[in-house]
């Protein structure tokens, strides 16, 4: 039986978020599943892939828009496959303590997609960020490094087990 194929799709805007679909593409690929990493905006059909992880940065209590987008333009070709969400956005070490509820825009997605799971990580904010808003923070002291690659990858073995359980195998 052929790996399942599986699309980790981002909205991202300074690169963490791209960071951790690389991470979760990473961990799928060495449970033997064929994943890529894609930023959402380029990927034109879906189809292809048996299963897709969506997951766009937070910004200002809003989801990235390239992932809501995708959302909405591939929910009929995403429909009867396994799909999972993620967001990555707190600047703090809340989202290695405790499950945050996701933001609006992706609590619709969830919804329009069936989602399996949504998780938000912690997101990361250094120097050189894009936006006026983005380059405050940390000259304010408020940007760092609050992903953990170990959730990112227990969270990603845990879609690599229910895909292997699904397809009967890698």
């Amino acid at each position: 039986m052929t790996a399942a194929k599986v699309l980790v799709a981002y909205g991202t805007k300074n690169g963490s978020t791209a960071g951790i679909a690389r991470t979760i593409a990473d961990a799928l690929g060495e449970q033997g599943l064929r994943a890529e990493a894609r930023p959402a905006a380029e990927v034109l059909d879906p189809s292809p892939y048996d299963a897709v992880v969506l997951g766009g940065a937070l910004y200002a209590g809003r989801w990235h828009r390239d992932a809501v987008r995708f959302s909405r333009r591939h929910r009929r070709a995403l429909s009867g496959r396994p799909v999972w969400l993620f967001s990555s956005g707190p600047l703090d070490a809340s989202a290695n303590k405790r499950d945050i509820r996701p933001v609006p825009g992706a609590t619709r997605a969830s919804m329009r997609l069936n989602a399996r799971e949504h998780i938000t990580f912690g997101g990361c904010l250094q120097e050189g960020a894009k936006g006026a808003v983005a380059r405050m923070i940390v000259k304010r002291g408020g940007g760092g490094d609050y992903r953990d690659a170990g959730q990112i990858r227990a969270w990603a073995l845990g879609i690599a087990r229910e895909l292997t359980d699904v397809t009967g195998g890698p």
